[in-house]
């Protein structure tokens, strides 16, 4: 069983940045990043294989939000900038231990989930 750990949220205002990071305790084929925002429901953010540089993200966040990761470390990362109030939420990291055919976007996809860190964007 791989354990998943987030770290880096926090409060700040919009127009802010933040860098989260998620470190995972083994291997993992690929990892994204969802958020929940009270009353909503769970969303993906942005996903990234372990192997080669292919990512994608929620047209949401596309341009505001990079995805990257240190293999070595087995952590991966969520660069946000031009943070807004939307923004706000609960983000989690995810991973699949391989390949499963189940498109990026969707939770029963992942195998493997952290316990969140929040984020908060003050107008």
């Amino acid at each position: 069983q791989v354990q998943l750990v987030e770290s880096g949220g926090g409060s700040v205002q919009a127009g802010g940045s933040l860098r989260l990071s998620c470190a995972a305790s083994g291997y993992t084929y690929s990892t994204s990043w969802f958020r929940q925002a009270p009353g909503k429901e769970r969303e993906a953010v942005a996903f990234i294989y372990t192997a080669g540089a292919s990512t994608s993200y929620a047209d949401s966040v596309k341009g505001r939000f990079t995805i990257s990761r240190d293999n070595a470390k087995n952590t991966v990362f969520l660069q946000m900038d031009s943070l807004k109030p939307e923004d706000t939420a609960m983000y989690y990291c995810a991973a699949r231990r391989s390949r499963n055919g189940i498109t990026w976007f969707q939770e029963s996809g992942y195998d493997y989930w952290g316990q969140g860190t929040q984020v908060t964007v003050s107008s």
